[in-house]
């Protein structure tokens, strides 16, 4: 089950388009798996060497603070989605999907809990959590 299954997952339910990575962290795997796939995609973190180096690798990646996003990064996306987040990122994540009324997808580190109103999944053995917000 390697983690680039979840690009797989995102582009059996995710129209191709704009979809935001959130918290990417140093984990490029999956963002560059969906741009092989032909996605418009666009990584978010709030640490400035995750954004540079994402960058250096080809992905659109943005600075920005989940917990005082700035919406107009987001228009035109078609979802949001975050792989192996930190747990005090999770809630503003949901919210943020729900502000702006589109889906959300979480791939948690093994072993991390998530709220009890978000919809698990199992596809090919990867716990994937989702928050349909529309």
């Amino acid at each position: 089950m390697p983690i680039e299954d979840f690009a797989d997952f995102l582009a059996g339910r995710v129209p191709r388009g704009k979809i935001v990575e959130l918290g990417i962290g140093f984990q490029f795997k999956v963002a560059l798996k969906l741009k092989e796939m032909g996605y418009d995609v666009l990584a978010i973190d709030w640490n400035p060497a995750s954004v540079e180096k994402a960058r250096e690798l080809g992905i659109n990646a943005i600075r920005d603070d989940i917990f005082n996003p700035r919406p107009e990064l987001y228009r035109d996306a078609k979802a949001l989605y975050s792989v192996r987040p930190t747990p005090e990122i999770v809630q503003p994540i949901l919210e943020l999907g729900k502000k702006l009324g589109l889906p959300v997808y979480i791939l948690p580190l093994s072993g991390d809990t998530m709220p009890g109103n978000l919809k698990l999944i199992n596809h090919k053995g990867l716990a994937i959590y989702m928050a349909k917000t529309i």
